[in-house]
């Protein structure tokens, strides 16, 4: 019979965050994939924890992956912990919990600090409807397409970063929502100096050039205006004639008349409206 795989919150800063359950998880568990072994064994140490851990992180991810995976179908019970905070968020763990998936090998989170939701409930900023990018990639074109996506993107944003990269994304990020965006940075969450700071990007790249970064960053972004994110969509809509607009949506596989129906929705018209455009195109 397999063994279990426990994805273990872990505090992402103040060791306070910890809960019991995954105190009792990390010690009853017959192994601890961590993604760095001397920062887990610095809080093993300081809760008194001396199950054996072995080092599961990015560079290492795919073939470690199966040597726990073969430990979990003898029956061994596997607690995966990250840095800090929830495994499987912009960690390796997920390619471990979906491993254990694809082999049906039971998988049990356990949850706990999670520096995406602290920071979200910080800012301020709307959060009935959000949308997590984690790091922003950094190959250019694939950075470049998300980015672009996120032009359009109403729901409030969060993104993590680096100090040594804060400036950059800062500037790009402003480039592409414009320097009135509101924002909120966030760092050292949890610990004694712990700030959310509420600003546009333009403020906080103007702050950013002048003093160093210091820390790892949470940016909670506000979304796109919603009356503004329509005004663009009927923009983009007027571009097009009738029976381009149409053919648009028929591209995606839409059958003609409901092809009608939605072109005719986008331009405040009717659907006879649309069907004369096209008869006189044909």
């Amino acid at each position: 019979m397999s063994g279990n795989l426990y994805l273990c919150a872990t505090p992402i800063g103040n060791l306070g965050d910890i809960t019991q359950r995954v105190l009792d998880t990390l010690r009853g568990a017959d192994l601890i994939a961590a993604e760095d072994t001397r920062n887990t064994r610095k809080l093993l140490t300081h809760f008194g924890i001396h199950t054996p851990v072995t080092s599961y992180h990015e560079h290492n991810r795919f073939e470690k992956a199966e040597e726990l995976i073969a430990l979990l179908r003898e029956g061994k019970s596997i607690a995966c912990v990250t840095d800090a905070g929830t495994p499987a968020i912009s960690d390796p763990g997920e390619v471990l919990c979906a491993r254990c998936i694809e082999e049906g090998i039971r998988v049990t989170s356990l949850p706990g600090a999670c520096a995406l939701i602290t920071a979200l409930t910080l800012s301020g900023l709307p959060a009935r409807r959000f949308c997590f990018e984690g790091f922003l990639p950094a190959d250019r074109k694939r950075r470049a397409r998300v980015l672009e996506q996120l032009a359009g993107e109403e729901r409030t944003m969060i993104l993590y970063e680096s100090p040594h990269h804060l400036r950059e994304t800062l500037k790009e990020l402003g480039g592409v929502l414009g320097e009135e965006r509101r924002v909120t940075l966030c760092r050292e969450l949890t610990k004694r100096f712990e700030e959310a700071i509420p600003e546009t990007l333009g403020e906080a790249q103007a702050f950013y050039e002048e003093n160093e970064p210091r820390g790892e960053y949470v940016l909670v972004i506000g979304g796109l205006d919603p009356e503004e994110a329509d005004r663009r969509r009927q923009s983009a809509w007027e571009a097009l004639s009738i029976p381009e607009h149409v053919a648009r949506y028929e591209e995606t596989g839409m059958d003609r008349k409901t092809a009608m129906k939605k072109a005719a929705a986008d331009r405040g018209i009717t659907k006879r409206e649309v069907y004369q455009e096209l008869l006189k195109n044909k």
